[in-house]
């Protein structure tokens, strides 16, 4: 890897050692640089997860990828960078079943410094922009929402703030988002998952071709043939978003794809949304 390169596709510049500040610095230009997008999928390639083959995908062709890649080669920057680097698996919150996901179904990352440990993940579409602290289980204000790490047995869940929704006593509401425990994981845990997420009824990747990019306020994403433009502004509790839905033709996407996200594909893409099969549940 040449870190300098893959610094310079994130706009980072000048030196990075390894603290918090550069942490918190490359996370969050990784996001704003980096689309979270599964189109290889929906331009018939496959996924793989060769570092080398991520580097070469998402530095020098200026791509992005879902939380395998995006995660999984961001955690290899940060250990060529100087940071303490362990691999965890997540399990999301299926929307439809309200079950989690099994074990690998997410790459995230832990990085210990300074005997304080943060969970960094640039992989997630609508997740945290900087690492949360997991030495605590408070809310974690920042730019784009409220999100909280909430420990229940063997669990650590991974939480945003609803700002539209209250619990029946008008207390709070959290809605979860993924679920991990610290046990250290490998990168070819992640093998199986990832070829299932390329391949199943039940994966949002394989049903919908996605490309999302995090910006100053808010969000940018295309959908299948949509344009979804979240922006939000500050309100005297939080943050309120306002969410517009624009329909596109295929000469839209790829000029968005280009103007927007920086990605110019090697093949025809296929735009697809369809219906998500739920996974069966069990117990």
């Amino acid at each position: 890897m040449d870190v300098q390169k893959y610094l310079a596709r994130i706009g980072c510049s000048g030196p990075c050692p390894p603290t918090l500040e550069t942490l918190r610095y490359v996370h969050l230009n990784h996001l704003m640089a980096v689309p979270f997008e599964n189109l290889s999928i929906h331009i018939g390639e496959r996924v793989r997860l060769e570092l080398p083959l991520l580097y070469e995908k998402i530095v020098i062709m200026r791509r992005g990828g879902f939380c395998f890649e995006n995660n999984g080669l961001f955690s290899w920057l940060l250990s060529q960078m100087g940071f303490d680097v362990t691999i965890l698996s997540a399990q999301v919150k299926n929307r439809f079943t309200c079950a989690y996901g099994p074990p690998f179904d997410h790459f995230i990352v832990m990085v210990k410094l300074d005997g304080h440990r943060w969970l960094c993940d640039v992989g997630f579409g609508y997740g945290f922009q900087l690492p949360l602290s997991l030495e605590t289980d408070g809310p974690q204000a920042q730019s784009h929402g409220v999100y909280r790490l909430r420990s229940q047995g063997d669990f650590i869940f991974m939480e945003m703030k609803s700002e539209t929704e209250v619990l029946g006593s008008g207390g709070e509401c959290w809605l979860e988002q993924y679920k991990f425990t610290l046990e250290p994981c490998e990168r070819d845990d992640f093998r199986a998952m990832c070829d299932y997420h390329q391949s199943s009824v039940s994966s949002i990747f394989f049903c919908k071709s996605l490309c999302s990019l995090l910006l100053p306020t808010g969000r940018i994403t295309i959908m299948g043939r949509k344009l979804i433009i979240t922006s939000l502004t500050s309100v005297d509790d939080g943050h309120q978003a306002m969410k517009t839905t624009t329909d596109l033709s295929d000469e839209d996407i790829t000029e968005l794809l280009r103007e927007k996200f920086g990605i110019v594909l090697p093949s025809i893409l296929t735009p697809k949304d369809v219906e998500i099969v739920p996974p069966p549940v069990t117990y």
